[in-house]
């Protein structure tokens, strides 16, 4: 088993990263291997809505000058993922939600049904905001929500300083912990015949009456 852990930072070696050094830490103990994307600090355009991936049907995204679809790739073989942020105006990177708006719209059959969690970093505030948003990309599209034992979300703004915050960091151990133990039951009940509903798409409300 994999969990493909994404770096939402545009600082490589930040606290982001330290915090996903952490993760790995735990989910290797597990027998869970780990890949580690960083989006990056170079412009990436968000979806353009262009609809493209919804006629073609082939899970990738139209523009291919970007490595959108080498993420959806390791996203394919997957089978579990880490949203990690740091706080920027109360949301997420602008990056990150990028890529993850172009990865969910074009393949959201990639992602559905594995399971996910996410974590925020912030010098002081808006983390509540910010891991909301991120928490919303797994719930939209029915992949089971982890979670640890309080908010997972960090405080600190240089790396040394994130792992002062103790409760912040045995959240993010006990999600992580969690997180094994939702992929390996998931594993066991696939193994034992037992398959995902087969639910309804299609219906789409206008509130304009």
């Amino acid at each position: 088993m994999k969990v493909l852990m994404i770096n939402g930072s545009t600082r490589q070696n930040g606290n982001t990263n330290a915090v996903l050094g952490v993760i790995e830490g735990i989910l290797h103990a597990e027998d869970i291997d780990t890949e580690v994307f960083w989006v990056g600090n170079e412009p990436i355009r968000d979806c353009t809505g262009c609809g493209s991936c919804k006629r073609t049907l082939d899970d990738s995204c139209i523009f291919k000058d970007d490595y959108i679809n080498e993420l959806i790739g390791k996203a394919r073989e997957a089978d579990g993922f880490v949203f990690g942020s740091p706080v920027y105006y109360s949301h997420p990177t602008g990056a990150l939600l990028s890529v993850l708006n172009r990865v969910y719209y074009s393949a959201s059959n990639v992602l559905r049904g594995k399971p996910g969690c996410s974590f925020i970093i912030a010098r002081r505030a808006g983390t509540s905001l910010a891991l909301q948003v991120l928490n919303q990309y797994f719930l939209y599209n029915e992949m089971p929500l982890v979670s640890g034992s309080y908010w997972a979300m960090l405080h600190g703004a240089k790396p040394e300083e994130v792992f002062q915050d103790e409760e912040g960091m045995q959240t993010i151990r006990n999600m992580s912990r969690n997180l094994a133990h939702v992929m390996k039951s998931l594993k066991i009940a696939r193994e034992s015949g037992l398959v995902k509903p087969k639910n309804e798409y299609g219906a789409r409300t206008s509130f304009i009456r």
